[in-house]
């Protein structure tokens, strides 16, 4: 059986961590939690140290604590770096908010594990749009972002910036993970571009997503403009490094 583990970043989650945690330790397939958090100054991990104390938790659920709020990038990387020295096969990326279905977990390890893919993303746009109680001007810049960072990489996905995957371990350990560079969205298109380049086999998985109902969220314009510009460096940096054929 594989040993899964669901990495979840957090800044002010207090509303809801718990209830996270929970939907995932429901599910018929076995997953262990990684909270990895940003020293929250409402109290995030001190709920998921509590959780960590009741029966049947004390191994499946981890935290790692982090001394400032050092970005969404460096936090899965973290991550990342615990689920391979702690033996992991399935590495999953999962936001706190409910904004994915714990359920697709499910899913996103069926496309990896039983259909032989090296990672899975689940995906907003694969199938139309697929968003709820989005404003309409933020979904439609979140389509047209992935078919900018498809235009620029040539990367097939239709959901580029999704942040919702499950890698399997060669993917991480393949990608030189010291050398990522970016720290808010454009990590997601980063990861994904190394994985296709390094010549991983990768589905998108369909799924809804649904924005968050409780605590705030993380969108900044900064972040932004990370990801439009950081996808022309992608592409220019890529032109100048040699990737290995998986064929």
């Amino acid at each position: 059986m594989s040993k899964n583990l669901v990495i979840v970043p957090t800044y002010n989650e207090k509303e809801n961590i718990a209830s996270i945690v929970e939907a995932v330790f429901v599910l018929a397939k076995p997953f262990h939690v990684l909270i990895v958090d940003d020293n929250s100054p409402d109290g995030t991990a001190d709920i998921v140290k509590r959780l960590q104390q009741a029966e049947g938790n004390q191994d499946r659920l981890h935290l790692l604590q982090r001394q400032g709020k050092l970005g969404l990038g460096t936090a899965y990387i973290d991550g990342f770096n615990y689920a391979l020295k702690e033996g992991y096969d399935y590495i999953f990326e999962m936001d706190a908010d409910f904004s994915h279905n714990p359920a697709d977990l499910e899913n996103l390890l069926y496309a990896c594990e039983v259909e032989k893919n090296d990672m899975a993303i689940g995906s907003r746009y694969v199938k139309g749009v697929n968003v709820v109680n989005w404003p309409m001007g933020r979904v439609l810049m979140s389509y047209f972002a992935s078919k900018y960072v498809k235009a620029i990489t040539g990367m097939p996905f239709a959901d580029s910036t999704a942040g919702f995957k499950c890698y399997h371990r060669s993917v991480l350990e393949t990608i030189e993970l010291e050398k990522i560079r970016f720290i808010g969205y454009a990590f997601q298109i980063e990861m994904k571009f190394n994985a296709w380049k390094n010549g991983f086999k990768i589905k998108e998985v369909p799924i809804i997503f649904t924005d968050r109902t409780k605590g705030e969220s993380k969108m900044s314009s900064a972040i932004f403009k990370e990801a439009i510009f950081g996808v022309i460096e992608l592409k220019l940096r890529s032109l100048f490094k040699k990737y290995p054929s998986r064929n």
